[in-house]
């Protein structure tokens, strides 16, 4: 099997290009391709990995040239520079390194409140000039201040420590911060009107999204305590860069310092040339430790990917740590085969899938399960398809998706069941996984039985009467068609029955019909799985 290959296309450590080789990885790096999107539109196509940072732009152009990508990995948070939609429905995972850069952004905004709150910049500006305008550059203490954080997460949360270090009085609007986390946290947790109202300080460290894009607009600005100082370090957008730049000149906000803008780069904007205003240009994660350490995250989280399946700070698909994936890996292969049954049974529209997860399998990582089953279920429409797309697809179809988890029920540890609904019917499967490693399907239309998964396989439905088993062994032997493994199953003696053949090559449409003219099965359906 070919090793991986990944094309690292922006700037990006040595160490860490070393660590893709060290690990098997072949690896190409080439960061002048991070500004030159024609040429890496035509060669993306080679590679299994993009790793990136703020230059190379991800677009739809980029991702329909991109015929092998299963991974982007971002070295930093950021990732405005990939399209993520596009990424999603071309079912290629993008990652992001969350952690390497936390301390450096968090310091990074300490700094700037210090600056604005001494007017650092413009009284070395002032002193460099030969000026000495001591009486001029007149401060105010951090120590009693009131910081006001928007987003207590990562770096939000270090920021809190570090002012709370500081001897501030720290309030945070979060909505995603239980009062046991503030609480063990010695910060206050409070809604954003009364942050607005109560701050010396506010400081910014939430995502740019729907929900918090001009979280700061002209009307939250207008509720702020007058004199109030804002830092922004987390996203450009996040502010109201033209209502926040009259409130500056009025003399509502005494200052602001800015790390980040609504349009980058940022060659002019509304906050430049004011006085107090702290600018600098996307500095927050650039340090050198920062640097190396989302560097060396990257190579480490694209590798254990690309060759053990483990997904870490993905954005647009549930993370499965290294250990996850050891257990997990082959109940992940078990729901695909079950989605993928479901899948070549099913000619009508699905209108929802019901996944009921017993025992074991309850207690494991059931997002990407959800994940598993859905890409099965969704073969149907692109043979592409896998875990990343899927739950696009299926969304954008209007396709209700359900979970059950229950306590062991029965003989198995574990298993799953997955029911798919249509307009007609309710069609079921139930599967596991034996301690050799190896999925089974174990119930199909709640008929118990025990089939190895096979890459060719043949489903038949009958009336339990004899000469089946007969039938199937001799028309498979006269085509040619050699049984790995027979399994038969009936719902009661009599009533209805069902027979799985795991076979060594397709079944031929000639042995398909001698089975038909014999009048014995209600159903005679060819399957196939990917069976690693």
């Amino acid at each position: 099997m070919a090793a991986p290959k990944v094309l690292v296309s922006d700037k990006l450590s040595e160490t860490a290009v070393q660590i893709f080789r060290d690990r098997g990885i072949d690896v190409d790096f080439m960061p002048e391709l991070g500004k030159d999107k024609e040429k890496l539109a035509e060669i993306i196509g080679q590679y299994d990995g993009l790793a990136i940072r703020s230059a190379t732009k991800v677009t739809p152009t980029i991702l329909k040239a991109a015929t092998n990508l299963k991974v982007i990995a971002r070295a930093g948070i950021g990732t405005d520079n990939v399209d993520k939609e596009a990424a999603s429905q071309k079912g290629v995972i993008v990652m992001n390194t969350p952690f390497g850069n936390m301390i450096t952004t968090a310091e990074h905004a300490i700094a700037m409140m210090f600056a604005v709150a001494r007017q650092i910049p413009e009284a070395s500006a002032s002193t460099h000039a030969g000026k000495w305008e001591k009486s001029k550059f007149m401060g105010t203490e951090l120590t009693g201040k009131t910081l006001g954080v928007i987003g207590a997460g990562n770096i939000g949360g270090i920021v809190c420590d570090r002012a709370r270090g500081l001897k501030m009085k720290v309030v945070a609007f979060d909505p995603f911060l239980t009062a046991e986390k503030a609480e063990k946290m010695h910060i206050e947790k409070v809604e954003l009107d009364e942050l607005l109202t109560r701050a010396d300080f506010i400081t910014l460290h939430v995502p740019l999204l729907d929900a918090t894009k001009n979280i700061l607009s002209r009307e939250n600005l207008a509720k702020t305590k007058k004199g109030v100082r804002i830092i922004n370090c987390a996203r450009g957008g996040l502010v109201d860069e033209e209502a926040l730049a009259d409130m500056l000149k009025s003399g509502h906000v005494a200052g602001a310092a800015f790390d980040v803008f609504a349009v980058e780069p940022a060659k002019e904007n509304a906050l430049f040339n004011l006085l107090n205003v702290v600018c600098t240009p996307h500095l927050g994660a650039a340090t050198t430790e920062a640097q190396e350490n989302v560097a060396l995250q990257v190579a480490e989280q694209m590798s254990d990917y690309l060759l053990t399946g483990a997904v870490e700070n993905a954005l647009n698909m549930p993370s499965v740590t290294a250990e996850e994936a050891k257990i997990m890996g082959p109940w992940i292969e078990l729901g695909g085969h079950l989605g993928n049954f479901t899948s070549q049974m099913t000619d009508e529209p699905i209108k929802a899938i019901n996944i009921l997860y017993d025992g074991v399998a309850a207690d494991m990582n059931l997002e990407a399960l959800n994940c598993a089953v859905i890409a099965g279920i969704m073969k149907r429409v692109s043979a592409d398809v896998n875990m990343v797309s899927a739950p696009v697809i299926a969304k954008d179809r209007g396709i209700q998706i359900s979970t059950t988890n229950q306590d062991k029920s029965g003989t198995f540890d574990g298993y799953i069941k997955v029911t798919v609904v249509t307009e007609k019917r309710e069609r079921s499967i139930a599967g596991t996984v034996f301690s050799d490693g190896k999925p089974r399907f174990i119930q199909i239309k709640g008929i118990n039985i025990d089939a190895e998964v096979g890459a060719h396989m043949l489903y038949t439905t009958n009336e339990d009467v004899p000469g089946i088993i007969g039938a199937l062994g001799q028309t498979m032997g006269e085509n040619g068609v050699n049984i790995a493994n027979f399994t038969l199953g009936r719902s009661i003696a009599g009533g209805e029955a069902i027979a799985l053949l795991y076979v060594d090559e397709p079944v031929p449409a000639e042995a398909r019909a001698k089975l038909a003219e014999t009048d014995l099965f209600r159903q005679i359906k060819p399957l196939s799985f990917d069976v690693k």
